[in-house]
């Protein structure tokens, strides 16, 4: 497999998983943006801004997320993003599909249990 591809498949698993790292950082503290980028890149998932505000605006009409707008110290107000209970009701599946997933992969990098 030559690099091109690995990165390409690396770059498709992150954007698989994305809306689940986003929710899962929000329901910790609410959030805004750039907070939110600064978080998935020490955490070495490089997302741009152009890539995380239409997940932000997708969840928030699913109902997964409300915002509020804040003052901010340094320059314009801030959207800060704050989890609804039905945005941990969602991320509570997902912390079980992902359990369930780590699992599937194990068994298949292992062969038979």
């Amino acid at each position: 497999m030559t690099e091109l591809n690995i990165d390409n498949i690396k770059a498709q698993m992150r954007k698989g998983i994305l809306e689940y790292c986003i929710l899962s950082i929000i329901s910790r503290n609410d959030a805004y943006a750039s907070s939110i980028i600064a978080e998935l890149k020490a955490a070495e998932m490089i997302v741009v801004e152009g890539t995380l505000y239409p997940l932000l605006t997708r969840q928030k009409n699913q109902g997964l997320l409300s915002y509020r707008w804040e003052e901010s110290p340094q320059g314009p107000p801030r959207k800060y993003y704050s989890i609804t209970q039905k945005g941990r009701e969602c991320l509570e599946q997902l912390d079980i599909a992902w359990s369930e997933l780590i699992s599937q992969i194990r068994i298949i990098r292992d062969g038979n249990r």
